[in-house]
């Protein structure tokens, strides 16, 4: 099996704050480093590290070629990545000593791909093969339809969070994840608890407090607990999380042993600084100590 990953790539440009800036503050950064990053390419380097074979379906401008070599150095699949005019999209993240962050995203590339591409890629996959997307793309909505219409697996990682993005997927969907709060202004913009919306399969990450899964046919509600770490930077452990969950899932796991899984590799991440670079190997994941 494989994972199809419509995903966003960008250039993650990350500084180290003493706190973070509050509105008219002028704040001099301790640290920079850039990383690739992207909720997309977070995702697939994570499943990929995971284990599972994942083609990139994005785009980067003519400034991104660093980015796609990376993802290949990652071993992900990168025959799918269109080089367009427009710049590659880039996130300016701050972060402060406890591992919060405030981050301000250009779109760029990720937001020009065409229909064609996306056509040319998901034609290739069989059916069975996840496809999962995020809300940092263009053609979600014509993606997701298309995944089930070639009987894919239709996983929708609800961020950054748009109820209207979410609705025009959700018809399509098997699989959701989103943040407690993202839960939260689904219900609000549906008047449905995650339970209710018709998804088979729906992951609400609770931080610190872990994650819960609900099975959308049945109502059975799964808790994982979250593992006690000392966070250092909290960026990508959400995508993390979720490129871990995938893989499990792809290589046969159940979904208390996937989450399980997933929660160990995103307790790892919030204790190093960066974003793909530094997503742990499933090796990693299995033998580290809490």
């Amino acid at each position: 099996m494989a994972i199809w990953n419509l995903g966003s790539i960008n250039a993650d440009m990350v500084y180290a704050m003493p706190h973070l800036p509050a509105a008219g503050e002028t704040l001099a950064a301790l640290r920079l480093d850039r990383f690739l990053g992207g909720k997309g390419a977070n995702m697939s380097v994570a499943a990929t590290r995971a284990g599972s074979k994942v083609h990139h379906i994005g785009a980067v401008g003519p400034d991104g070629a660093w980015a796609v070599a990376r993802l290949q150095a990652y071993g992900a699949g990168t025959g799918h990545i269109a080089q367009v005019e427009t710049p590659t999209g880039h996130a300016i993240i701050a972060v402060e000593p406890g591992g919060e962050n405030q981050i301000i995203l250009f779109p760029g590339a990720n937001r020009v791909l065409d229909r064609d591409r996306l056509d040319q890629a998901l034609t290739q996959a069989d059916a069975g093969d996840i496809l999962v997307m995020q809300n940092e793309t263009s053609l979600q909505a014509e993606a997701a339809q298309l995944g089930r219409q070639l009987g894919l697996r239709v996983c929708y990682a609800a961020a950054p969070f748009d109820a209207e993005a979410v609705q025009a997927v959700l018809p399509y969907l098997d699989f959701l994840i989103l943040n407690e709060v993202e839960a939260q202004q689904l219900q609000q913009a549906t008047g449905d608890t995650p339970g209710e919306i018709g998804v088979k399969d729906v992951i609400v990450t609770l931080g610190a407090k872990g994650a819960r899964h609900i099975d959308g046919e049945t109502g059975a509600v799964l808790e994982i607990p979250a593992l006690p770490v000392a966070a250092v930077d909290t960026t990508g452990a959400g995508d993390t999380f979720t490129g871990y969950v995938l893989s499990a899932l792809d290589r046969g796991l159940p979904m208390a042993e996937a989450m399980t899984q997933a929660s160990r590799a995103a307790a790892l991440m919030v204790t190093r600084r960066g974003t793909a670079d530094v997503i742990p190997d499933l090796q990693e994941v299995q033998t580290a100590r809490f």
